[in-house]
């Protein structure tokens, strides 16, 4: 059965996947008739059929046949069920792309038949609205022709960055946790806000603004944190009062604690396997 070279499945059509195909059909990457996805749910499947004009399907065993890249975007613990599914079908012809968490392309390729080139990313969710960043790598069967078509579709969600495969779980903490992170420091200086007596709505606009903002001025104007740190922090000024009481608190310490613990956790889930 030959390959469709322009083919994409999207196997568990969920937030990632479904922002996957939004990105590949924005950029006119991909047209919605080289597009198909599936999921568990029949509505659901209309639901993305009507929102971007793609074929779906309650199958990934034909959803699978034939496309150049298999997209397995299913939770951790379905991705068993799923690739014993479409075993049959995938050939070392094409080439699957796993963005379940913590799991390593071993345990994938165990799964499917000798030889398919398997890529494994790491999405964070700011992929939703296509400005988050992947890691890829590649399984012991994957080239460098494999590893470029995963980069050029993980592409349309942000940015992709190549690692070693035992960075991965480094990758999950770091990136993948990320959102986490950013998501708990704003809610603290939501609080704060309110404490100071601002309203909730002005302090919640004035705090995403500012990491809005700020990630920006470092990702566009290339900037070091320290360098925008200091370009803030006057002498004897507001800002390095603020700073004094969390390195007090020890703030620094507690996030490379938590980030080395999280990359602790991603391996211990990879080992599970």
């Amino acid at each position: 059965m030959a390959v469709e070279e322009r083919r994409i499945a999207v196997l568990g059509a969920g937030k990632i996947g479904e922002a996957l195909v939004a990105g590949l059909l924005s950029s006119e990457w991909r047209t919605p008739g080289d597009i198909v996805a599936t999921g568990r749910r029949p509505e659901r499947l209309t639901e993305l059929h009507e929102r971007h004009g793609i074929r779906t399907t309650l199958s990934n065993p034909d959803a699978a046949a034939r496309a150049a890249l298999v997209v397995v975007a299913v939770k951790p613990q379905d991705i068993d069920a799923l690739l014993e599914e479409v075993r049959e079908v995938v050939t070392p012809e094409q080439t699957v792309l796993s963005v379940a968490a913590a799991i390593p392309t071993s345990a994938v390729e165990r799964r499917l038949a000798e030889g398919v080139p398997v890529v494994r990313a790491m999405p964070n969710t700011p992929s939703v609205v296509h400005e988050g960043i992947a890691g890829i790598c590649a399984g012991t069967h994957a080239d460098e022709a494999h590893l470029k078509l995963a980069e050029d579709a993980l592409a349309h969600l942000g940015a992709v960055v190549r690692v070693a495969e035992p960075y991965m779980d480094a990758v999950t903490a770091v990136s993948g946790s990320g959102p986490a992170y950013f998501a708990l420091l704003s809610e603290a200086m939501i609080e704060a806000g309110i404490l100071l007596g601002l309203s909730r709505e002005i302090s919640t606009q004035l705090v995403v603004q500012t990491m809005l903002g700020t990630a920006k001025q470092l990702r566009d104007e290339r900037l070091h944190p320290v360098e925008l740190r200091e370009m803030v922090t006057s002498p004897g000024g507001t800002t390095i009062a603020a700073i004094r009481e969390l390195e007090s608190a020890g703030v620094r310490a507690a996030f490379l604690n938590a980030i080395q613990a999280a990359m602790n956790r991603s391996r211990e889930l990879a080992a599970e396997d």
